[in-house]
């Protein structure tokens, strides 16, 4: 039998002629539908391979678009492409596992015999699941997706701190996986570990082409370590379960084989990923830290509502104001009384979200709105409970006052306060933008006596927009405890 050593087999499928990168979801959901007649044509182990591959860029691609979009074609794509992937993942496997039979022992070693003929009476079954699965793919509904999904992506920028935050999410979760790997050294969470950095792999791969110029290589071969160690975990218990050995000695030589090709990947892996030139370190050191990770949660929130909100440049204007709004309250001694450190964050979410109930042009959308956002997955470094408070807030920036409201009932004195605080300045803001398409800019807000002035540069001639601010003012000055005056700068006071 063949010994094992450190450059035992290395699982690649060949590049492209030319070595040609490519990227972008239309380009791989184009490329599912031609590889599928490839695949067809003899179910061959590349072809096979390349079609898994275009599956799985899209359907990831998808996973992480369902992060910002909740357009449920995201999620129908992506079962669309499940079963097909599945099926063919099965026969990659058995591909896979006669590599490693025949590099790792020789032909006519009766294990390797007896395993090579189960691997063959498995084929013509999962042949006919791989041809069955390729019939019941829609390639029409496929293509209608590739025409209309790309144009959806397209609107976040490749590179863009929105996803440079969700692969630190994804970085997170795989981190977590890797000190439970090194910590328990299971089978199952080594296989756990692979899946992990799988994911964040992809993201980098696919959103972060920058990066992954830089950290490609070594990103998938830590990955490939980790598989090889898992398709080593499957082979022996394939064995173990058609029970190949003839004998103790037969066993011992194929599991001192194994168990030292796994070794050995698993040596590479903890040279690579662990000590202070770790690949984990470098990898962080690229993704958002501190402030950035807060600002990143907020972009996500704001690129989930663009894809809902039909008029995102109102709801950007109105966060613009609150935030005026907040800040100048905050100065004057009012901020104190929330008692919440990530309220300007809170305020800030509930704006950019306050209109995506509009989209169904229901009357009380903004009961819709607070349903959406509460349903919204909180992202990294916003706490999932002042994402419900965010959603109160929004639900109360128009219609009627916070009082016995189930939700608004079941808080905490000090987050009633809060929501009813935040919820007054995005009522004021949003009167303030009524019927505007321009910013406001360059609002203030002073304490004169008992009496609170804010003071913007938009004139109030029309009478109906000095009734939506009277009564937008209210609920603010129910908070703050005393009247609210509007006034327009005139020349000399700006």
């Amino acid at each position: 039998m063949a010994a094992a050593s450190s450059n035992l087999l290395v699982l690649k499928t060949p590049e492209k002629p030319g070595g040609v990168k490519h990227f972008g979801l239309g380009h791989w959901m184009h490329e599912v539908p031609e590889e599928c007649d490839k695949v067809r044509a003899g179910f061959e182990a590349d072809p096979v391979h390349d079609l898994r591959v275009a599956l799985r860029r899209c359907r990831s691609m998808a996973d992480g678009m369902m992060a910002l979009d909740s357009r449920p074609t995201w999620k129908q794509m992506k079962r669309a492409g499940k079963e097909l992937f599945s099926q063919l993942g099965a026969l990659r496997d058995l591909h896979v596992m006669m590599e490693w039979i025949e590099h790792l022992a020789p032909k006519d070693d009766p294990v390797a015999r007896s395993l090579l003929d189960f691997v063959a009476a498995q084929e013509p079954a999962l042949k006919a699941g791989a041809i069955s699965a390729l019939d019941n793919f829609d390639r029409s509904r496929w293509e209608d997706w590739a025409n209309f999904l790309p144009k959806r992506a397209e609107r976040v920028p490749l590179d863009s701190l929105v996803f440079r935050h969700l692969a630190l999410q994804k970085w997170n979760d795989a981190y977590e996986l890797h000190h439970r790997a090194l910590r328990n050294r299971s089978k199952t969470a080594f296989h756990q570990l692979r899946i992990g950095l799988k994911k964040f792999r992809y993201t980098v791969e696919n959103f972060l082409p920058r990066l992954h110029d830089a950290w490609g290589d070594e990103l998938k071969a830590v990955q490939d370590w980790l598989g090889e160690v898992h398709d080593l975990d499957v082979l022996w218990a394939a064995a173990l379960k058609i029970h190949a050995f003839q004998n103790d000695e037969a066993r011992a030589r194929w599991h001192t084989t194994v168990e030292a090709a796994r070794r050995t990947r698993l040596q590479n892996y903890r040279e690579k990923t662990i000590g202070p030139h770790s690949l984990w370190r470098a990898w962080r050191a690229e993704l958002p830290r501190d402030a950035e990770v807060e600002t990143g949660a907020v972009e996500r929130v704001r690129t989930w509502a663009g894809f809902l909100d039909p008029e995102f440049g109102h709801a950007e204007n109105v966060t613009l104001t609150a935030l005026q709004l907040h800040d100048g309250l905050v100065q004057c001694g009012f901020g104190t009384r929330t008692r919440n450190p990530h309220s300007r964050m809170i305020l800030q979410a509930a704006a950019l979200a306050h209109d995506v109930g509009r989209a169904k042009r229901e009357r009380k959308y903004q009961k819709l709105s607070a349903r959406y956002i509460r349903r919204f997955e909180p992202p990294l470094g916003f706490r999932a409970q002042d994402l419900q408070l965010a959603a109160l807030v929004a639900r109360f920036h128009r219609g009627a006052l916070p009082a016995d409201q189930r939700r608004f009932a079941a808080l905490s004195a000090t987050q009633k306060e809060l929501v009813v605080f935040l919820a007054g300045i995005l009522r004021l803001a949003e009167s303030l933008c009524a019927g505007d398409a321009i910013a406001i800019r360059n609002l203030a807000v002073r304490k004169t006596g008992d009496f609170l002035t804010v003071w913007t540069q938009r004139p109030f001639q029309d009478a109906q927009l000095g009734e939506r601010i009277a009564a937008g003012r209210y609920l603010l000055e129910l908070a703050c405890g005393c009247p609210i005056l509007v006034r327009a700068k005139t020349a000399h006071r700006q």
